[in-house]
């Protein structure tokens, strides 16, 4: 028993420094691709990150910094993302979107358009294939640093979003990939919840495609055991329509309401200074996983459930009450 314990306690361990400081994961990542500048200005500016389960860094070329002067801690944080963008995302992502840094007010814009081969943030093109994915870091090399003070032509773009419905089409390739893509990522409890729950949303009338918001493991780490509160904490992940990234950034400021598979419960699309948030949460990992009928979403933390309302609170103690005033009137006690 004392050594299962101290084998749980250790990879619980690996599990939290795993997703404490991916800057440090990046300081290797990117020396051993010879982004040199770039790693060892990270190595000294580490700390001055708050810790982050998903990011996206734009690391510019030795020349660049070479050719940059002193560099600016504030210029520095620009070409840092709190949001995960695989590539696919980001060129599926319409002219002048804002993607949110890490300098405060201040985001990148979106510069190509959808049917470009190429994208381009800020005017200056990124590579099309990462240095690094793991779906939680992602790091693509540029030539040039970005321009803080760039201004996009134009405004920024919303998109009306239809709801398709039709007949239910789920094949098993898409729906393995998805299992696999969640575990390989880091949510593997959401993948156990989609194997055992989301067949069961086959038979539900209009549902024809699924949006997924996982939460990572490291989060559903305080709900293991909890087994009465699984299947209202998937629902409320699960809405009964496909939305995707460029859907959801789409959205104008004055936010949307979605509905769940959950009765009652909502989620709430807000932005809060281009960062997108549902009920609060932000989407980490946008696009994890994307099929015809399914996408899947990395956020960072757990949609919380709704809490009674007090009437509601109060009345269920002064029927609680009762009853037991009328079993202890019976002698049940």
């Amino acid at each position: 028993m004392a050594a299962k314990l101290l084998i749980t306690l250790i990879l619980l361990s690996l599990l939290y420094l795993s997703f404490a400081s991916p800057i440090l994961h990046a300081v290797d990542i990117l020396s051993n691709s010879g982004f040199l500048s770039m790693s060892l200005t990270l190595q000294l500016v580490s700390k001055t990150f708050a810790p982050h389960s998903c990011l996206t860094i734009f690391s510019p070329s030795d020349s660049a910094f070479a050719s940059s002067g002193q560099l600016s801690l504030s210029l520095l944080k620009f070409h840092f993302s709190p949001v995960a963008y695989p590539f696919l995302s980001l060129q599926s992502l319409p002219s002048n979107s804002r993607i949110p840094t890490f300098f405060p007010n201040h985001s990148l814009v979106v510069t190509s358009l959808p049917s470009d081969c190429n994208v381009s943030l800020n005017g200056v093109k990124i590579s099309s294939n990462p240095i690094y994915d793991d779906g939680s870091l992602i790091i693509f090399g540029i030539d040039e640093f970005f321009n803080p003070g760039y201004r996009a032509s134009g405004s920024f773009k919303t998109h009306n979003l239809n709801f398709p419905c039709g007949s239910f089409n789920e094949t098993t390739s898409a729906f393995n990939e998805a299992k696999g893509v969640l575990r390989s990522k880091g949510h593997s409890f959401m993948a156990a919840f989609l194997e055992l729950q989301l067949l069961g949303f086959k038979g539900k009338s209009g549902t024809s495609e699924l949006t997924v918001f996982a939460p990572n493991d490291r989060v559903m780490m305080d709900y293991v055991g909890n087994v009465s509160d699984y299947s209202t904490l998937f629902l409320r992940h699960v809405l009964p329509c496909k939305i995707s990234w460029n859907d959801l950034v789409g959205f104008d400021d004055k936010g949307v309401v979605l509905k769940t598979f959950l009765d009652g419960f909502k989620i709430n699309v807000t932005k809060s200074d281009d960062v997108l948030m549902l009920n609060g949460v932000e989407i980490g990992s946008p696009d994890l996983y994307y099929s015809d009928w399914l996408v899947v979403h990395g956020i960072r933390e757990i949609l919380a459930a709704p809490e009674r309302s007090k009437e509601v609170a109060e009345s269920s103690d002064e029927n609680e009450s009762k009853s037991e005033e009328i079993a202890t009137h019976h002698g049940e006690f």
